[in-house]
């Protein structure tokens, strides 16, 4: 390799996969020999999520189109591309940049057979370690830390703008979910949360807002509803000061991860073993999954389930499984 090689990592979306990139990012800076300059290509939306990481040295985003962005790409001159998004966007990148390419195996075909046949074939590895995979060409190897987010300190939150009990200790419960498949309903959320007797902070998007709101009416001064309300930053920063964090199969788990939190992972059309579990998250963290459905994946993404209704996994999810992962937890 030439010294200080150029290196461009494409990945457009979304907020658990790009944070699930921050190994790759860490070990081309920090292990190859010579040195590199890595930078990064998302979407524009998402380009707060690398504030701050010491293993980014220049970030390239795109509205709509990569052809947004091609021309300042093509003034750079890279050595190597490495595409861990795969799709058809990152495929014009590569034949417009010309350079030698390394790309991440997406293994749609495999989750489709599980998805739709019951045919597992996927192999037992983390979606980290495929993308680690498709680097080793340059002889660098997970070094075992986990994910990185960085925080800006002017996205810090103060604890105690919350209520005096918070002080204690709270749980973090995490709404979102891009699907609903991931997703319980508020009437659920509002059992769950009503079985666990301890301070509960609600994080979501403003889509969101709507079910903590209603969550926190049913609880009272037991729960404080900051979704919508945050960004991700002062999300992940509520995160990180949390005793525990309950989260469906969504970014703010994988940022959980991050933090070496004590996460109980909640998942419904999807499965841990597409390769989208918890990475490297504290030793006492619990996966729970539906009660009596067997015939799982149903969903590749937990957009549609096969079987005609797209949340009926995630709310065969025992809530009693919740509360006594709580108590054992906490």
């Amino acid at each position: 390799m030439t010294p200080k090689a150029r290196i461009l990592v494409i990945r457009f979306s979304s907020i658990g996969d790009i944070v699930l990139t921050t190994p790759v990012l860490r070990a081309l800076k920090t292990q190859l020999h010579g040195g590199a300059e890595i930078h990064v290509l998302t979407k524009e939306k998402f380009a707060g999520l690398f504030e701050g990481n010491p293993h980014v040295d220049h970030l390239h985003t795109m509205k709509i189109t990569v052809q947004e962005v091609i021309p300042e790409l093509e003034k750079v001159g890279f050595d190597y591309i490495i595409d861990l998004h795969n799709n058809i966007r990152s495929r014009i990148v590569r034949r417009r940049l010309k350079s030698m390419c390394f790309v991440f195996k997406k293994l749609n075909f495999e989750k489709w057979l599980w998805v739709n046949t019951g045919i597992n074939r996927m192999p037992d590895v983390h979606v980290v370690q495929r993308y680690m995979d498709a680097l080793k060409a340059f002889s660098v190897v997970d070094d075992g830390s986990g994910l990185d987010f960085y925080i800006p300190e002017r996205e810090r939150v103060n604890v105690q703008s919350l209520p005096a009990e918070f002080s204690q200790g709270y749980i973090a419960l995490a709404l979102g979910g891009a699907h609903i498949g991931k997703r319980m309903d508020a009437e659920k959320l509002i059992r769950v949360c009503a079985s666990i007797p301890h301070p509960i902070v609600l994080l979501g998007g403003p889509e969101d807002r709507a079910t903590g709101e209603a969550i926190a009416s049913a609880l009272g001064d037991a729960c404080v509803n900051r979704a919508g309300a945050c960004s991700i930053h002062q999300s992940a920063d509520l995160l990180r000061q949390s005793r525990i964090v309950i989260s469906g199969d969504t970014g703010l788990m994988h940022i959980a991860s991050a933090f070496g939190k004590k996460i109980i992972s909640i998942w419904g059309c999807t499965v841990p073993g597409l390769g989208m579990a918890p990475w490297h998250p504290h030793p006492d963290s619990v996966i729970i999954e539906p009660q009596g459905r067997k015939k799982r994946p149903c969903s590749k993404l937990g957009n549609r389930c096969k079987y005609g209704n797209d949340n009926r996994c995630i709310q065969a999810v025992s809530e009693d499984s919740i509360r006594d992962a709580v108590q054992r937890l906490w």
